[in-house]
């Protein structure tokens, strides 16, 4: 086990003659190592078993970083004492939830339409469809009880994830047993959900990419990429049912309340800690301690995460206190996936709030010995909290309803809104919103600051220059044809990073390479690969697993499974945080570099840095970030985050390359361009699916490169068949 000092004295050969120090390094090993090619074995982590799990290192990373927030977040919630206390700090929380969440678009026309009733002995429906956004259209059903004294309290019944939205057996039970009290109840589909697929198949209502998750996730990565959030489309859905409810001359708008299992919990908690005119809130199997869901299930689907939302020290308590005293319901179960701990913990802070205010009577919560799901004891103490806060007595318990086939609620004709009525979708409505983004880049391209482009980088990629060279471990080595593969494990703070270290055995000049590759270290380190045709130049390579590559990813162990959530869930973790994967991973693309420019003690050494498809855009932010990258080569590179968003259906591999909010500043051409004058070599631009681009398209959008370059030289982009002519090109250039 050597120590960086020490491994820096093994490469120093006895007589140096000007020759780089890798060359002694090299000679020393050979005579050790007598290992045939055939037996090698790359890996570090199953040597160093203490280590194994830093698989697992990127996501433990990121909760233990957020448990830094919810710390100081404890600190600053356990000092709040009087009523003056807890309102100062709920307007600060509702600023907070402004600032994150917001803009809302500006109300437009409903164009509410029936499109059919039922009738009932005791009750009709109005089948609805109207619009939150123009050409945006939500899916209804208004249940009116007919035995009715004047106005009505009502409710706004929100759907968890199902595919039946409202039309789902166990939310029909509570939606009639509701009505049959006495409520007018609105049910309205989330997007994604119902007759509100994003994604659907050309006939019936199956979707074409997965259940309610996958439809949220999909929309919302792009969302969160174009600095907006799936949350928002969510949450201005419920406030403009909230504006139609309000039409109707049935109900009493001083009493109304909101209600959901699930996913129609998280819904219900956003939406109610937004619209003031909703009475009382019940949300169900949702509410809990984010730092228990990140130690239990992890950051769940794309609406559920709000950007930067534990960097700014909240947590889903906040979304209740933002709406205190007004009465509110907790609803859990014991072995719910939303731990019940957290839920319980979420109950006595906002309770604190309350019974600040002078109102410990309107919190309240109902738990049950169940998992996922709603119980009897449950669904009966919502009814007795609506019929009490909503001032509609009568008797709480569940009565038997007869239900509805899905089919009977069906609100348009085919049972989908794209179909029967060419809905606008969420990557529609996020298109527009990008594009007018990425118009204001190219505006300011017109006066290009590279200054302000790294700076906005560094910011919104959550970059930061604290990575530091850890210990170093020698793993032993490999011969081969003219140079040797040595193994190397490096120690830091929160993780290791296993690498190797080919060495020619001659080696031509002080030139140094450091190499990436989505699948690892390995991918190109066999005989014959592209590796070794670097070496054989006489070029010393190091090849790295950073965060999510390799022997660290690209998923997390849960137990002893192996969950491969990384394009997703551990994005979506980073975004709470205000950072990112790519910027994990260029600070440890920068400290490879650190190590090589470390080990040369002070001789100068050219480094060229390689990277390959998903990794090209954190090696494009560690270029950008440190001026000891003098040669960047990028094979088969996302050519912009543009594309990721202007089209439909997109490689979901290439999710965690992207940024939160990039649109608001930069896309990857301006950060090409803010590395000029620096040698800089593209490879096989690709698109969002993986295709090749055309030059014509490439030269578009990669033009203020060119003019940031023209007086140099130092840019090419090339346009390959084959690979071999690829290799051939790396290694001339």
């Amino acid at each position: 086990m050597l120590k960086t000092t020490r491994l820096k004295r093994a490469f120093q050969p006895k007589h140096r003659m000007n020759r780089p120090c890798f060359y002694g390094l090299t000679l020393l090993f050979c005579c050790f190592s007598q290992v045939l090619w055939g037996q090698e074995d790359l890996t570090l982590l199953p040597y160093y078993q203490y280590y194994q799990d830093d698989a697992n290192a990127l996501y433990r990373e990121m909760v233990n970083e957020a448990a830094m927030q919810f710390e100081a977040r404890e600190a600053t919630v356990a000092a709040l004492t009087t009523a003056e206390d807890w309102q100062t700090y709920q307007q600060t929380v509702k600023q907070k939830l402004v600032r994150l969440i917001g803009p809302f678009p500006e109300k437009t026309p409903l164009n509410p339409k029936v499109t059919g009733t039922i009738d009932r002995p005791e009750y009709t429906v109005e089948k609805l469809v109207y619009e939150s956004q123009p050409g945006f259209y939500v899916t209804a059903a208004l249940f009116l009880p007919k035995q009715r004294k004047g106005k009505a309290p009502a409710i706004i019944y929100c759907s968890g994830h199902t595919p039946l939205g409202f039309r789902s057996d166990v939310y029909q039970n509570k939606i009639l047993n509701l009505v049959q009290k006495g409520f007018v109840v609105l049910a309205f589909d989330p997007l994604g959900q119902g007759e509100r697929m994003q994604y659907p198949a050309e006939q019936g209502s199956e979707s074409q990419i997965g259940g309610p998750t996958h439809e949220h996730s999909y929309a919302g990565a792009q969302c969160f990429i174009t600095g907006s959030s799936l949350a928002r489309h969510m949450i201005w859905d419920g406030i403009r049912t909230v504006d139609y409810l309000l039409t109707r001359p049935e109900v009493d708008p001083q009493r109304i309340g909101m209600t959901g299992r699930s996913g129609g919990g998280t819904q219900t908690t956003y939406i109610t800690a937004f619209d003031d005119r909703i009475r009382a809130a019940a949300p169900e199997a949702y509410l809990t301690r984010l730092d228990h869901l990140l130690k239990t299930e992890g950051p769940q689907d794309a609406e559920q995460n709000v950007p930067y939302f534990i960097a700014r020290q909240l947590d889903l308590s906040d979304f209740l206190i933002a709406r205190a005293p007004k009465p509110t319901l907790i609803v859990s179960t014991t072995r719910d996936m939303f731990s019940i701990e957290g839920a319980r913990e979420t109950y006595h802070e906002v309770r604190r709030a309350f019974e600040a205010l002078g109102h410990a009577e309107d919190i309240s919560m109902s738990e049950d010995d169940a998992p996922h799901a709603s119980t009897l004891k449950n669904r009966e103490a919502m009814y007795a909290f609506f019929q009490k806060h909503l001032q509609h007595p009568g008797n709480p318990r569940e009565e038997a309803v007869t239900l509805f086939t899905p089919e009977e609620l069906w609100v348009t004709s085919h049972g989908q809104v794209a179909q029967d009525l060419n809905s606008n979708n969420v990557f529609g409505l996020n298109r527009d919103e990008s594009q007018e983004k990425k118009a204001l880049i190219r505006q300011a391209r017109g006066n290009f600051d590279a200054e302000t482009i790294i700076a906005d980088a560094r910011s919104l990629s959550g970059f930061q220059d604290t990575a530091e060279i850890g210990e170093v471990y020698f793993a032993g080595q490999y011969p081969r044809d003219g140079y040797t593969v040595q193994k190397y494990l490096m120690i830091g703070e929160t993780h290791v990073n296993p690498f190797l270290l080919f060495v020619p055995n001659q080696a031509s000049g002080k030139e140094a390479v450091v190499y990436f590759h989505p699948e690892g270290k390995t991918a190109q380190a066999g005989i014959g690969q592209e590796i070794e045709a670097l070496v054989k130049q006489g070029k010393v390579v190091l090849a790295a697993d950073v965060p999510g590559t390799g022997e660290l990813g690209p998923g997390y162990l849960k137990g002893d499974a192996y969950i491969d959530k990384i394009s997703y869930n551990q994005w979506f973790g980073g975004i709470l945080l205000d950072e990112s994967i790519v910027a994990r991973q260029a600070e440890d693309m920068v400290k490879m570099v650190d190590y090589l420019k470390n080990i040369a003690e002070g001789e100068e050494v050219t480094i060229t840095a390689v990277a390959h498809s998903t990794l090209t855009p954190s090696l494009l932010h560690a270029a950008t970030f440190t001026p000891a990258i003098q040669r960047t080569v990028l094979i088969e590179p996302l050519y912009s985050y543009e594309t990721l968003l202007t089209h439909e259906r997109y490689d979901t591999r290439w999710v965690y390359a992207g940024i939160a909010g990039a649109m608001n500043s930069y896309d990857l051409a301006d950060l090409a361009a803010s590395l000029a004058p620096r040698q800089l070599l593209i490879a096989n631009p690709v698109d969002h699916q993986f295709n090749k681009i055309d030059v014509a398209e490439f030269d578009s959008e990669w033009d203020i490169v060119q003019q940031q370059y023209q007086s140099t030289g130092n840019f090419r982009a090339l346009f390959l068949e084959t690979e071999e002519e690829m290799v051939e090109q790396l290694v001339r250039w």
